[in-house]
């Protein structure tokens, strides 16, 4: 009797602190159905995603080079000889300009694009979409037609020939294999392949309509009174954008580079339709020698040694910025 008395500090049941009693729900179809839902998903990421992440950093550490098997430890043998490839030198170099130039040119054609439509222009829809259109294709497309239009012997070189330019000059485009500067480095010369600057142009004329969105969506959230208290205050219209609007820019800014990054960093398609390798490598990545070097190589274990190293540096670079996001939601 003297069990079912409820007390000030207990439950009439169970005895227990209202708090503990309270937690011991019971289990009822309202609190499964949530978890039985998301239940799919987690066990599909977990084995097709992560499960298969570690199953090829397993595979880049074994002797796996060839069509039969051989999963005998070979530790960091394959990373050894893979940096040590003149072949992945120059995919270092290619991805390393390509980023840099890539990253750099979307932001600064799309905020420029962006501040001229934020002028409340004439027919804003119609140049906002002409802009964004691009990012509706596919790098395959992208890729299939800038091949044309920088193609040696059609597209805007047979514009240059009418307009008289001598057949002998026109730009290799692509299919040039000079790097500028040209400084020996390791197996390579390190500098900027001029076939390189053809895929960037391809690759930025698709992105930089992102940017602009991002860049748009950023100005027209800054309120108009910051605007007006740095005119009253007697700043120019540079100064104004230089010393207001543009911090306020920089998260659009740090999110642009991080998906531009991300992009750049596993290019595959557009290298692929566009210009394949290159002759000496002037447009190899390491995505595209991953693919050779697994599926027509036959090259599995160094295959996933390149696999590996393309995770470790998005890692690198995205991982940071999650990390930033976080504390700042916390705070």
């Amino acid at each position: 009797m003297a069990q079912n008395v409820q007390t000030s500090t207990g439950s009439p049941l169970t005895g227990l602190p209202p708090a503990l009693a309270k937690r011991k729900r019971p289990w009822t179809w309202e609190r499964a159905y949530p978890i039985l839902t998301i239940l799919p998903s987690f066990i599909a990421i977990a084995v097709f995603v992560y499960g298969f992440i570690a199953w090829t950093g397993w595979i880049s550490l074994t002797h796996w080079n060839s069509l039969v098997p051989n999963m005998s430890f070979a530790g960091l043998k394959n990373y050894a000889m893979l940096f040590g490839e003149y072949r992945f030198q120059a995919d270092l170099r290619n991805l390393l300009f390509f980023t840099i130039l890539f990253i750099f040119l979307c932001l600064v054609i799309g905020l420029l694009l962006a501040i001229l439509v934020d002028r409340k222009i004439r027919a804003e829809g119609l140049f906002r979409n002409i802009f964004i259109f691009p990012m509706a294709l596919s790098f395959i497309v992208t890729g299939v037609v800038w091949q044309w239009l920088l193609s040696p012997r059609s597209g805007i070189n047979l514009i240059l020939k009418a307009f008289g330019w001598n057949p002998s000059q026109l730009p290799g485009w692509y299919t040039s294999t000079k790097i500028i500067p040209s400084i020996h480095w390791g197996q390579i010369q390190f500098g900027i392949p001029v076939a390189l600057i053809a895929v960037v142009i391809a690759a930025v004329w698709q992105m930089s309509g992102f940017a602009m969105a991002l860049y748009l969506a950023g100005l027209r959230a800054i309120p108009e009174e910051i605007h007006e208290a740095a005119r009253v205050d007697g700043a120019s219209e540079w100064k104004a954008f230089w010393k207001v609007t543009f911090p306020q820019l920089r998260p659009m800014t740090a999110t642009t580079i991080i998906i531009l990054a991300h992009i750049s960093m596993k290019i595959f398609d557009l290298i692929y339709a566009m210009t394949g390798p290159g002759a000496a490598f002037v447009t190899d990545m390491p995505s595209l020698n991953m693919f050779n070097t697994t599926f027509q190589g036959n090259h599995y274990a160094e295959g996933a040694a390149i696999a590996i190293f393309m995770l470790i540096a998005l890692a690198i670079v995205i991982v940071p910025y999650l990390i930033s996001s976080l504390r700042k939601e916390g705070d």
